[in-house]
């Protein structure tokens, strides 16, 4: 496979991967391609690659510098700017961990605490109450261990997974 192939075939991949962490799938292609880009791209360098429009990378591309994915690099003697993919994959996994965490966890604990107060005297009520309490006890758990994730050490936490897959 010739190098354009392979650099074809892993935007189309990371891409399709996006979802999985909740971006969209042009925001996990200019990852890709800041990821393995040799030099910093600017935004024409991306619309170009990627063939989108203008709008679609000065979006994406606000979203990946706000999940700490990408950087902004200034070259002297360039008016435009430049960007990079944060290329230290324990930062990539813990920054998409911090994000989501952020985006969807969170405002759930949020509407879980609301809920607990609901109030009623019938089974019914009490039903919702139950469920209610253990969302939130297992949405707490995932909390936690969300959090001990993001602060443990990077070749520790892939050490570990890996033993575990083994």
């Amino acid at each position: 496979m010739e190098l354009q192939e392979g650099k074809e075939k892993f935007i189309e991949a990371w891409g399709a991967l996006g979802s999985s962490w909740g971006v969209t799938r042009t925001m996990a292609q200019i990852h890709a391609l800041l990821l393995i880009a040799d030099n910093p791209l600017s935004s024409d360098d991306i619309m170009e690659e990627l063939q989108i429009s203008r709008g679609n990378v000065n979006t994406n591309t606000r979203m990946l510098l706000e999940w700490g994915l990408a950087h902004k690099k200034l070259i002297p003697g360039e008016r435009k700017e430049f960007f990079v993919g944060e290329k230290d994959m324990s930062k990539v996994v813990k920054n998409i961990i911090i994000a989501r965490k952020k985006r969807e966890l969170e405002p759930m604990l949020r509407l879980l605490d609301d809920l607990t107060g609901v109030r009623g005297d019938d089974n019914e009520a009490e039903e919702f109450r139950s469920v209610i309490r253990d969302l939130k006890l297992y949405s707490h758990k995932a909390d936690s261990a969300l959090a001990a994730l993001v602060k443990v050490d990077s070749n520790w936490f892939f050490s570990t997974f890996l033993t575990m897959l083994k």
